[in-house]
């Protein structure tokens, strides 16, 4: 019996939008620097703690995972890919196939609107009201995981049950 997936999508915290500077280099904001510990938090205490995590190469989500990293035990290999940036759901879905099978658990750190478009196009099912959310939001630092049996090429549309929808959001304040 093929051994269970688990693609958890994270979508990164929220960016400034400072002037004269390239898309690519927008840093996070103040709420994002609060929030990004909070979706490592999550991940540890959800026990979905990723094998690999796959990262778009823009400074936001570079931060992103950089901050929720801090929060594990002990922070997974990270590959930058320059696919994940600007992308569509389908380009998502080809890097998330091409995932080494000895990956369990892969963790992809996208934009809007790919990593929704990618998380609505995977879910065939879901537990509790995450597609209803899914689809009706994803906002920044918002955390989707979806699990199906078998290797990483057979990730198909609807071919996953969506098990978690969580936005993660740091303690206001300070």
């Amino acid at each position: 019996m093929a051994e269970a997936r688990r693609l958890i999508v994270l979508r990164h915290a929220k960016s400034a939008w400072p002037a004269d500077v390239d898309d690519r280099d927008r840093p996070l904001a103040k709420r994002g620097l609060r929030d990004a510990p909070a979706a490592g938090l999550w991940l540890r205490d959800a026990g979905r703690i990723p094998d690999l995590v796959l990262c778009s190469p823009a400074a936001r989500t570079r931060q992103t995972w950089e901050l929720a990293a801090e929060q594990l035990p002990m922070p997974p290999p990270v590959r930058h890919d320059g696919r994940l940036y600007g992308a569509a759901a389908a380009d998502l879905l080809t890097v998330v196939q091409e995932t080494p099978d000895a990956v369990r658990t892969v963790l992809l750190v996208g934009h809007s609107p790919a990593v929704q478009e990618l998380v609505l196009l995977l879910a065939g099912e879901a537990r509790g009201d995450g597609l209803e959310r899914a689809r009706e939001k994803f906002p920044t630092c918002a955390l989707a995981v979806l699990a199906r049996q078998g290797t990483w090429p057979e990730f198909a549309p609807r071919s996953a049950v969506l098990t978690d929808f969580e936005v993660a959001r740091g303690a206001r304040g300070g």
